[in-house]
């Protein structure tokens, strides 16, 4: 039997587990600096307040955002895993909330560069999470970097976060040309939410996403849908210096009820799609079938 054949058989199994899947929604963005990794550590603490069961994994490889977020470092991270025999549970780092973080690490730069063996490795070894999480954050580098677009197109649910300065839209657009040009991107498998960041009112929100779905429509044949909005607020800028998230530090804040009403409208909001509960070991698993 030959690795293909080895990597398929997984997938199949993986298809046909009784055991309830967690959901995966991975976050991503078109640039930094828009607030993508604080967007995740902020919504895993409102799904916390929801009674979810949450754990970020951080793919943004080779940096750290969301452990300084945290104000903690992990002691081990997905390369201990996958080099030194690490089990799942050893290398995830407990955060504030009981909210769990799986760290990439520098020592793995990206899933397009280990083996198939490594990744039905990590495929058998992930799916441990599907019993510890009801929901699985992605947090994935910016840009469109292979790195970056392997759990885009893998994932069921992407959330697009954004800001209404041209450039951040101009690269949200490429990361999305990117993606449906992509030739293993199906639109009909897609669920593809905006986040409009350090907005000044709901309708600015709103017309940061109508502006970004109308090209999408007219260059790409595609369409998004909206999930909701975060405004400035100067409560986040606070909260970053101090290590915490804003929706710990101040739940006040007019960015945390911002925070609160977007973990909501994920969990129970009506969307023009339902979202697949697939877990995150078939994730890996769609992106392995992408790569045979």
């Amino acid at each position: 039997m030959d690795q293909a054949e080895q990597l398929r058989n997984i997938i199949k199994q993986r298809q046909r587990s009784p055991v309830q899947s967690a959901r995966v929604i991975t976050i991503t963005s078109g640039k930094g600096g828009v607030g993508k990794s604080n967007a995740a550590v902020n919504l895993a603490v409102q799904l916390r307040k929801l009674d979810q069961r949450v754990i970020i994994f951080d793919a943004d490889f080779g940096l750290a955002n969301v452990e300084v977020m945290f104000g903690a470092i992990p002691k081990y991270n997905l390369s201990d895993l996958i080099y030194r025999g690490k089990r799942v549970q050893e290398i995830i780092t407990p955060g504030p909330m009981e909210i769990g973080f799986l760290s990439g690490g520098s020592g793995v730069t990206g899933v397009n560069n280990l083996s198939r063996d490594q990744i039905a490795f990590l495929v058998h070894n992930l799916k441990t999470l599907d019993q510890m999480a009801d929901v699985i954050l992605i947090d994935t580098g910016a840009g469109i970097a292979d790195s970056v677009l392997e759990f885009v197109l893998a994932s069921p649910e992407v959330l697009l976060i954004t800001t209404p300065e041209p450039s951040s839209l101009t690269d949200a657009y490429s990361l999305l040309k990117a993606l449906h040009r992509n030739p293993n991107f199906r639109k009909e498998d897609a669920s593809l939410k905006v986040v409009a960041n350090r907005v000044e009112a709901q309708e600015d929100g709103y017309a940061v996403y109508e502006k970004l779905n109308a090209i999408v429509r007219q260059f790409l044949h595609g369409s998004l849908e909206y999930l909701g909005m975060i405004p400035q607020d100067g409560a986040i800028d606070r909260a970053i210096r101090q290590q915490m998230p804003v929706s710990m530090m101040n739940p006040e804040a007019k960015s945390s009820k911002a925070f609160a009403a977007l973990a909501e409208s994920l969990l129970n909001g009506t969307v023009f799609k339902p979202v697949e509960r697939q877990g995150i070991a078939r994730l890996f698993s769609n992106i392995i079938r992408k790569r045979i």
